[in-house]
């Protein structure tokens, strides 16, 4: 099979013929949701006592650590590749991922029977590599940063006709990651607030679309700031990539606002704050302390984001996903020794 020809772009990045730019709906959300629920456990939500004490609150954890990745990501590989068209069968997917993407399409693949490359960058999480050869994916190492990981897989994906799964702008992989947001509302039916990650904003718009579309929930995302691509498109509509890439959190790290997420953000999201670097490894250090949840850089960005609303939270009910436990070790314990 001969490559595809990557079709004029909205956003800094490629996408291809097959790539579906009009953003899914909140029924959409629903129709993914069968698929998900065949292949992945539904994922708790519990209270957690330490942050229902620190912020006068009833604050619940929805647990997205708990699904076979550790990591929300996998609800979208599922409906993607649920529904994959016969003709990438053979040749394959590919993407590009610091981890927690690439091990999504990797579960997803093997569920499947559909062979997977993921390229990484060199300096990627050793963890989340073993994670996804353990998956069956052939991993290939290419770049200093995420942007330069993924130009690469989008060259092999034009070359070879692989299937190439971005990570944002794919409105299967949304709707299928949205579905954590059904569940939450199932389960908690009156939130008032929902902290929400930033990356490339797939997770955040699952959210808008479900609790923030069937509630009467305040979604707010979260970015570092020493990573703010997605923070700036959401605030000035502006797709450029940023010149400012510095954040030690993966799943946050990139250059490039995507311009699906960037779009359902903009109409949906209903706050987004920018936190520092120091409180992603507090935030990480304290749920480590309180819970014994060795809770990714990306994930604390919503915990971060919850201390500058500490005022607004007292008496209300609030949702904080856990979206990651795929920190590395190492990083883990220096992060903790910080504090020693």
């Amino acid at each position: 099979m001969t490559g595809y020809e990557p079709v004029p772009s909205p956003d800094a990045t490629t996408v291809f013929p097959y790539h579906e730019l009009t953003p899914p709906e909140t029924a959409d959300v629903y129709q993914a949701r069968p698929a998900v629920s065949r292949h992945l456990p539904r994922t708790p939500l519990v209270r957690s006592e330490p942050l229902s004490r620190e912020f006068n609150a009833d604050v619940y954890l929805k647990r997205e650590d708990t699904l076979p990745t550790g990591a929300f990501k996998v609800r979208g590989g599922i409906a993607l590749v649920s529904d994959l068209d016969r003709e990438f069968h053979d040749p394959g997917l590919i993407a590009a991922s610091t981890g927690n993407h690439g091990q999504s399409v990797a579960y997803a693949g093997r569920t499947f029977d559909i062979p997977v490359t993921i390229v990484v960058p060199n300096e990627a999480n050793p963890s989340k590599v073993t994670a996804m050869e353990q998956l069956g994916a052939d991993v290939l190492f290419h770049g200093d940063d995420f942007d330069e990981a993924r130009e690469h897989a989008e060259a092999l994906a034009a070359e070879a006709g692989y299937r190439y799964v971005h990570s944002a702008n794919e409105p299967t992989l949304i709707a299928g990651v949205g579905s954590a947001g059904l569940e939450v509302v199932e389960d908690c039916p009156d939130i008032d607030y929902l902290f929400c990650p930033v990356g490339g904003g797939s997770s955040a718009a699952g959210y808008c679309l479900t609790v923030g579309a069937l509630t009467d929930t305040t979604v707010v995302g979260a970015q570092s700031e020493a990573a703010p691509a997605m923070y700036r498109a959401w605030a000035e509509g502006d797709l450029e990539p940023h010149d400012r890439m510095e954040t030690f959190a993966e799943g946050v790290a990139t250059r490039v606002p995507f311009a699906l997420t960037t779009e359902l953000l903009r109409n949906r999201l209903d706050d987004f704050r920018l936190v520092s670097e120091a409180s992603l490894r507090q935030g990480i250090r304290d749920m480590y302390t309180a819970e014994r949840i060795p809770m990714e850089g990306a994930c604390a960005a919503s915990l971060a984001a919850m201390r500058q609303f500490a005022d607004e939270l007292e008496g209300e009910t609030v949702v904080f996903p856990i979206s990651g436990r795929n920190i590395a070790p190492d990083k883990l314990e220096a992060i903790l020794d910080e504090d020693a």
